[in-house]
């Protein structure tokens, strides 16, 4: 995340497109980012992130409680948190948080993942997954898979997988890689998923240097996470390179209209439907990269969040009726909207 002038005269051709309040949010999140940062150690970066995610911290809505424990494996123990509230939850929420796979921690989305709580009812566990460059791929894949199968043991709640940026692409292949297995989600939400799809795409030509993630910074993120001859055909790299889009749980994407990721989101609810399942693909107007963190003060990303909190929660209650004001033609199937299928809109 490169830090990009605040002077309006450089905004280009998004100086209008955005609304006052997301631009100054904009500028809050880029006065953490001098322009030598991109050149700065990891460590550096990963310091100035944690200092911003604090500084956006929203705290926990009121019942919410946290615990943290671990996932041992055989080489290595993974940091998780749960997040609860009072009664017996419906579902329970695995929770990949986004940075790229170089950023991020269990605190970082922390109250992300507590209002997800609150909202939902349900319980959620936050995974603290190795990242790059001190662990390159499959790392990050492996620890996500690790959570997974480690819920899946212990827990008898249905599970819902979610997933924002990097968390999205992790949430993506861990359904993947487990939509066989006796114990497999029965959804997935994921938010401005980074899938590894074609950059001669839609999103990736118009919205090349959006505000916040740019199609260098995306190309930042793949060559730091990527091992010696990595493939970008290995679908537990790039979910949208697999061959096979059947037996995917009931799926949810919700991207950002100015975001060279959006096109992903599209893609990906294509494949699913085409292999015979259920997807549905918002793209949120007037709105960039991270906007969960902006939830606080500029209403279209309150608004946004609060739909995906219902996503969740409808698909943790096993409904297949999904929700958004915003359906349309982004939902369900490319040929049709809503009403084209039954679904029942607001």
């Amino acid at each position: 995340m490169a830090g990009n002038p605040t002077d309006p005269a450089r905004r280009g051709k998004y100086a209008d497109r955005l609304d006052p309040e997301l631009w100054d949010y904009i500028d809050k999140v880029n006065s953490w980012y001098p322009p030598e940062i991109v050149a700065a150690p990891i460590a550096d970066q990963r310091a100035v992130y944690n200092r911003m995610c604090i500084a956006f911290h929203q705290g926990h809505p009121e019942g919410v409680t946290t615990s943290d424990g671990i996932v041992a494996t055989a080489a290595h123990a993974i940091p998780v948190r749960r997040y609860r509230m009072e009664g017996k939850p419906a579902a329970i929420v695995v929770y990949y948080h986004g940075g790229g796979f170089v950023l991020g921690d269990l605190a970082s989305h922390d109250d992300i993942c507590a209002e997800i709580c609150a909202g939902t009812g349900f319980e959620v566990v936050s995974a603290d997954y190795r990242l790059a460059p001190e662990y390159l791929h499959p790392a990050s894949f492996d620890d996500a898979l690790a959570v997974f199968d480690w819920v899946a043991a212990t827990s008898a709640l249905p599970i819902v997988l979610c997933g924002e940026s990097a968390g999205g692409n992790l949430a993506a292949a861990v359904a993947q890689a487990t939509r066989r297995h006796a114990r497999h989600a029965i959804g997935q939400v994921l938010i401005y998923p980074g899938l590894g799809g074609d950059e001669t795409g839609r999103s990736y030509i118009e919205h090349a240097e959006a505000p916040l993630l740019t199609l260098a910074d995306i190309e930042f993120y793949r060559r730091v996470r990527s091992a010696p001859g990595q493939s970008l055909d290995d679908p537990t790299f790039s979910p949208l390179r697999d061959r096979d889009f059947s037996g995917l749980p009931p799926t949810v994407i919700v991207t950002a209209e100015c975001d060279p990721l959006s096109s992903d989101g599209e893609t990906y609810r294509d494949r699913i439907i085409a292999a015979g399942g259920q997807a549905w693909w918002r793209e949120e107007k007037r709105l960039v990269h991270s906007f969960l963190r902006a939830r606080s003060a500029v209403p279209k990303a309150a608004e946004a969040f609060a739909r995906i909190i219902e996503d969740i929660a409808r698909l943790g209650a096993g409904g297949r009726t999904l929700i958004s004001p915003q359906v349309g033609e982004m939902a369900g199937r490319p040929e049709g909207g809503a009403k084209d299928r039954g679904l029942s809109v607001p």
